[in-house]
């Protein structure tokens, strides 16, 4: 038994291709994303069904697959071919639903494992299930050859059509029957030029021919496949004739007949059409497989679309939230009655410059006469972040879903996660966390900034809450930082917080702390609709190809060309 070593060779590069194509996603619409799937899916099971078992076994039976159009007669004409009724004719359709393979009973045991169609199960005696293969023996077929009689090439049913495309993927020689009536039909000729294109060793049966049109039929059969680039093919015709017990006359089956038993008496002549078929599906592959890898750059040029898509929305909420806290627009309605509450109007503002230090006291008074006012501040600027980073969740959430439905895989994608266009439901507590989480973070700093000799008591005097609250106010006003320079905001709030903290730890200090704030504020926003944007990214994760593939296919390419 005549066996290639797969440590070098194509056989090597074969088995690495198959793996790198079953492995390989075309799952988003992008590209030519169905077509490329089904050169995918044809490519393995030539491989796996055909290349890889021919190129361990040289010496295996030549495998002969006999496929065509509905109604073709392909059983009829197995069935004449063989002297006995091996698969079903009939008037349904589709009649052959399970493909039957005869060979003679010394070639049997070449087809009983799965060294060639290793995912159909065999059966004998008897039709097969769903995805299986029946085997028959027969005396009447000489050794050397198989006729394997596959369903419709344009069944009805498409996991009949799916099949006979495996069937004749796995062929060494297709044996493709037509008529009369039908040679000119578009499927059988997408077909041959899939043979010519993959070098498979044709010939053509011209079946069911009047007798008075086989010149002509056979003539102008015979220039459309030379303008196809199939004038080597053969061309047998059988004439029109009445069945014999289900069976064709000799007399009709005698050019088919003859032919086979030519190239069954012939040894050279079958591994011929092994040398020829098994050549040009190698050299076929390289191309194919570049077909694919355009169709899969595509796609990772949709994916690093759609991410940028998510990206930039969700950026641009992560600014609006920016723009918002540094415009002092936080510091409208509640926020701003509520500090009024604490520090009072008018007089404040006409006195400040001299009256620094009663001011600081009334803070401090208000800050620690009770709970309300300090937690009513709180609770109006938790309150005015709260809304903001949601709206801005929502109108991130928006945009990305706009962005997206402009793309057919975005559309794809969002077909049936039409909530994605809008906030998370989880969005409003985890900010709410946050921004608790922030105002901690700027009562610690402020407790950090007052531990020195000379701030320690001027922080007494006023406490670390209402200093505290006083700095986020600080923060919502101020635009690049603070500069010393006071910006009169939302009736004079900025000015006047802005006063205050000067007093209880000098310029430089306070714009440090402003800084900090912001910034630990916004990286906080940051996450919070990274964690929104994620929604997206887990919806395109599971369909996004890997780049390492691409670049698999392309290194297995050129060692296949090495070979070809």
């Amino acid at each position: 038994m005549a066996t290639t070593s797969e440590s070098a060779g194509p056989a090597h590069a074969l088995t690495r291709l198959s793996r790198a194509l079953t492995a390989l996603r075309l799952d988003l619409e992008a590209g030519d994303a169905a077509t490329a799937r089904t050169l995918r899916d044809e490519l393995v099971a030539q491989i796996d069904d055909y290349l890889l078992p021919r190129l361990r076994q040289m010496d295996a039976p030549l495998l002969m697959v006999v496929g065509g159009s509905t109604g073709a007669g392909k059983s009829t004409l197995v069935n004449s071919l063989l002297g006995r009724e091996v698969t079903p004719p009939g008037v349904l359709r589709p009649t052959t639903r399970a493909p039957v393979l005869a060979c003679h009973p010394s070639d049997v045991h070449w087809f009983e494992t799965d060294r060639i169609l290793p995912g159909m199960a065999r059966s004998r005696g008897g039709p097969a299930g769903p995805g299986g293969l029946q085997l028959v023996e027969v005396d009447t077929l000489p050794p050397g050859l198989a006729l394997l009689d596959s369903p419709d090439v344009d069944s009805v049913e498409e996991l009949n059509r799916d099949l006979a495309r495996q069937l004749l993927s796995a062929a060494d020689a297709w044996l493709f029957v037509t008529t009369a009536a039908r040679y000119a039909d578009a499927v059988p000729w997408e077909l041959l030029h899939v043979a010519r294109d993959r070098g498979t060793a044709l010939s053509l049966v011209l079946d069911r021919t009047p007798p008075e049109a086989i010149d002509e039929v056979s003539r102008h059969l015979g220039q459309m496949l030379d303008e196809r680039g199939l004038g080597a093919a053969e061309l047998l015709v059988v004439p029109e004739a009445r069945l014999e017990a289900g069976l064709l006359p000799a007399a009709a089956l005698a050019p088919v007949a003859g032919w086979l038993e030519g190239l069954a008496a012939d040894a050279g002549a079958r591994a011929d059409l092994v040398r020829r078929t098994l050549p040009g599906a190698l050299a076929s592959l390289p191309g194919r497989v570049e077909r694919i890898e355009g169709v899969l750059a595509e796609q990772l040029a949709a994916v690093e679309q759609l991410e940028a898509d998510v990206a930039g929305a969700y950026e641009a909420g992560v600014r609006q939230v920016d723009d918002a806290v540094r415009s002092g627009s936080l510091l409208r309605g509640e926020v701003l009655a509520r500090w009024h509450d604490v520090v009072g109007t008018g007089e404040i503002m006409r006195a400040m410059e001299s009256r620094i230090g009663w001011l600081r006291d009334r803070v401090r008074a208000l800050v620690t006469a009770g709970p309300a006012p300090d937690r009513e501040l709180r609770d109006a600027v938790e309150s005015s972040v709260d809304g903001l980073v949601h709206a801005a969740g929502g109108e991130s959430a928006e945009g990305a879903a706009a962005a997206w439905r402009q793309r057919p895989a975005g559309r794809r994608l969002l077909s049936g996660a039409e909530r994605l266009g809008a906030a998370s439901a989880e969005l409003l507590p985890r900010t709410r966390q946050e921004v608790r989480a922030w105002q901690g973070f700027v009562f610690d700093l402020v407790s950090e900034e007052g531990a020195g000799k000379r701030s320690t008591a001027r922080l007494a005097s006023l406490g670390v809450n209402g200093a505290g609250l006083t700095v986020m106010l600080a923060v919502f006003v101020q635009t690049g930082g603070l500069t010393g320079a006071e910006v009169v905001v939302a009736g004079g709030t900025s000015a006047l917080s802005q006063k205050v903290l000067e007093a209880l730890f000098g310029d430089q200090a306070v714009r440090t702390l402003a800084q900090r704030a912001r910034a630990d504020l916004l990286e906080r926003v940051r996450l919070l609709l990274e964690q929104e944007a994620r929604r997206y990214r887990d919806l395109l994760e599971p369909v996004a190809p890997d780049r390492a593939h691409l670049e698999e296919l392309r290194a297995v390419r050129a060692e296949l060309g090495s070979h070809t």
